[in-house]
């Protein structure tokens, strides 16, 4: 028996909790829920003392694995690289499966989120992009051909 029994959640840490969200609500997640965490759990599983995190929890419509948005309120957030690009170390995205990409894309573009490249085609079977979100979220929007 495998040890993992589900994928559960992607955990993002953000500056703008409220733009993040809107971001993500705009790609059409769900919002499951908003609180704030602190205590010896945080601080046990963060390895970070005395640390305070407001978070948001979202989800695809119909269930499936969360984002977990994640806004330090102690200690002072430290910044990443927003203009991230694919070979640099670490997460680089976040992947959704939609029905009509280059709709999704022009949506988005009206929103004020931009790609990464452009929109490429994998042998016929896939279109895919890369759309940059707030603090340089990095969300990669596939579309199945065939």
């Amino acid at each position: 028996m495998a040890p993992i029994t589900t994928f559960d959640h992607v955990g993002v840490t953000v500056r703008d909790l409220d733009a993040a969200t809107a971001f993500f609500v705009a790609l059409g997640l769900e919002v499951e829920g908003r609180t704030f965490v602190e205590g010896e759990f945080i601080d046990t599983v963060c390895g970070i003392p005395d640390s305070r995190t407001e978070i948001v929890m979202l989800h695809p419509p119909g269930g499936g694995t969360s984002v977990e948005l994640s806004s330090f309120v102690r200690p002072e957030p430290v910044e990443g690289s927003p203009a991230a690009m694919a070979n640099e170390l670490g997460l680089r995205s976040i992947a959704f499966q939609v029905d009509d990409l280059r709709a999704e894309v022009a949506r988005l573009a009206d929103e004020g989120y931009g790609l990464v490249g452009g929109i490429g085609e994998y042998e016929g079977m896939w279109l895919m992009a890369y759309v940059r979100g707030p603090e340089g979220i990095t969300v990669a929007l596939a579309e199945r051909l065939r």
